[in-house]
């Protein structure tokens, strides 16, 4: 008779690693089709451009110049689309050591979710300024992009986001203030998915080492900027 084999040891993970692994996995769940309309849009230029080139292909005199005109568009939509899916895996997979500016970090999220807000009825004003100085990517982007997808889940729509920014000595200083508007609602629900709640902002902000301040309808960001 075989000899029983022993029962598998249970690893346990500290309640903080668990809690900003779980907010982690809801804001990717929530970022999903905002990184799906990124991962298409380099994509759906290639079958139009494709369907020209075979229709000057057909011609008695085919259009040589202007078929590879096509053929330099389709390699540049196609190159366009793999760095797309290329940076979409970094999402995942978090490089810690990329870094980036505030200006480059706020325009990579925004440009993200921008689609995705407009047609919930939400706006966004980007006035944060060039400034000196570099954070760790991820950290942006995970504790941005969860303090706005927070806002606008406890705030309806029509709603108005400014994003400002300073620079202090130790950190990127960030605020990111919501107001109500009068316009348009937004037509398009967000996925199916559970709401993003302030505890789980505070998980993901004390796993990148992020302070974090609320009053109100405004969040305050103190990202530390990133060591040579």
């Amino acid at each position: 008779m075989p000899a029983a084999r022993p029962a598998p040891r249970s690893v346990s993970m500290p309640v903080a690693d668990s809690r900003a692994e779980a907010a982690s996995y809801t804001l990717l769940r929530r970022l999903a089709p905002s990184m799906r309309h990124h991962l298409v849009v380099n994509l759906q230029p290639i079958g139009m451009i494709y369907e020209v080139m075979g229709r000057r292909l057909q011609a008695p005199e085919p259009d040589l110049a202007g078929v590879n005109e096509s053929a330099r568009k389709i390699n540049g939509f196609a190159r366009a689309a793999l760095n797309s899916c290329l940076d979409v895996v970094t999402w995942l997979a978090p490089e810690e050591e990329m870094l980036a500016t505030a200006a480059e970090g706020v325009r990579e999220c925004l440009s993200l979710l921008a689609t995705s807000l407009t047609f919930r009825g939400y706006t966004l004003r980007n006035e944060v300024p060039a400034l000196a100085g570099e954070v760790r990517r991820c950290a942006m982007r995970n504790v941005l992009t969860a303090s706005i997808i927070h806002a606008t889940d406890e705030n309806a729509p029509p709603a108005e986001l400014l994003l400002s920014a300073q620079a202090s000595p130790a950190a990127l200083l960030m605020s990111l203030a919501l107001r109500q508007t009068q316009g348009d609602e937004g037509f398009s629900p967000e996925a199916c998915y559970r709401r993003l709640e302030w505890t789980d902002v505070e998980a993901l902000a004390a796993a990148e080492n992020v302070e974090l301040k609320r009053d109100g309808n405004r969040v305050e960001l103190a990202i530390p900027w990133a060591t040579a």
